[in-house]
C-alpha cells in the first residue's frame, strides 16, 4: 500500500488535486471532512460521541477522530494505498496513523504540502466563497483564524514526517495542470 498525507491550508487545493492523484495512482481518498459528514449524517456510534462535542463547542478528541478513520481504513483492505486528507491534523493524531498502519503491514510514504502565500490563499477563498456558499469562505477574519490554527496544530507535523524523511513541500501556486505535475513528481519518486 502506497499511503500518502496531503497537507494545505484551507485553498490551498488539496481537494482539487485529490481527486487527480487518487484516480492517476488507484488510491483511496479519505477525508476527514466527509467521514465526519458521514457519521455524523448516518448517526453512527461514533457520530453520536463527536456530536457531543461539536454540540458543546469542543474539538473532537484525537482518539475519537483516529478511531473514525481507522473505521473508514478499514472498509478498503483491497486498495493499493490511502490518500489522507485533513488527517493527521496533530503529532498524536501522526502517531496513532503510524502504530495503526504498523500493526496491518503498511506505513505511511510521504507526506505532501501544498505550500502558498497566505494572502494569495485569503484571496483564492474569498472568491471560492463567492459562488460556494460556504460561510467560513466568506468572512476574512475566520479565513486567518483558520491558518493561524493550522500554523499551531498542523504545521509541527511537518517536523515530525521531517525526521522521519517522508517530508516534501510542493509550490501549490499555479495551474491546476502544473500543480499535479509537481505532486506527481514527488509521489513517482517514492
Amino acid at each position: 500500500m502506497t499511503n500518502i498525507v496531503l497537507f494545505g491550508k484551507p485553498g490551498a487545493g488539496k481537494g482539487t488535486q485529490a481527486e487527480f492523484l487518487k484516480e492517476k495512482y488507484k488510491l483511496t481518498h479519505i477525508s476527514t471532512g466527509d467521514v465526519f459528514r458521514f457519521n455524523l449524517k448516518n448517526d453512527t456510534e461514533l457520530g453520536k460521541q463527536a456530536r457531543v462535542f461539536m454540540d458543546a463547542g469542543d474539538l473532537v478528541p484525537d482518539e475519537l477522530t483516529t478511531k473514525m478513520l481507522i473505521d473508514e481504513v478499514n472498509k478498503h483492505p483491497d486498495t493499493n494505498g490511502i490518500l489522507f486528507d485533513g488527517y493527521p491534523r496533530t503529532i498524536s493524531q501522526a502517531e496513532a496513523l503510524d502504530a495503526f498502519l504498523q500493526s496491518i503491514g503498511s506505513k505511511v510514504a510521504a507526506t505532501v504540502a501544498l505550500e502558498a502565500d497566505d494572502e494569495i490563499l485569503v484571496a483564492r477563498l474569498l472568491e471560492r466563497g463567492k459562488t460556494s456558499g460556504r460561510i467560513d469562505d466568506q468572512d476574512e477574519d475566520k479565513i486567518r483564524n483558520r491558518y493561524q490554527e493550522y500554523n499551531e496544530k498542523t504545521a509541527p507535523l511537518m517536523g515530525y514526517y521531517e525526521k522521519q524523511g517522508k517530508f516534501h513541500a510542493v509550490n501549490g501556486i499555479g495551474t491546476i495542470e502544473e500543480i499535479t505535475v509537481r505532486l506527481s513528481s514527488v509521489i513517482d519518486n517514492l
